[in-house]
């Protein structure tokens, strides 16, 4: 897995937990379903849950996440509660 492949990854994760979770049960399912995928030998073994954080962020930019603060918010989209992520 390289981190390209993190914000589709994620948006898996959202839609199996209902489109909306805690940010501590999108990190459990995400290492359930890929971290057998990540190896020592790649920094993202390493890295994985500051770069799941990063493709969140890719994930809003694209409108494909609600937003996580206010001043975020340029599409009109409510913003998620404190801790959450939700797909839009």
């Amino acid at each position: 897995m390289k981190r390209a492949d993190l914000p589709n990854a994620l948006q898996i994760v959202l839609q199996e937990l209902g489109g909306k979770a805690r940010m501590m049960d999108v990190f459990r399912l995400f290492w359930s379903k890929y971290g057998n995928s990540l190896t020592e030998k790649d920094d993202l073994f390493y890295t994985w849950n500051y770069d799941l954080r990063w493709a969140a962020t890719q994930l809003r930019k694209k409108k494909r996440m609600k937003p996580a603060k206010e001043r975020e918010n340029t599409g009109g989209a409510h913003c998620s509660p404190k801790g959450i992520w939700e797909l839009v």
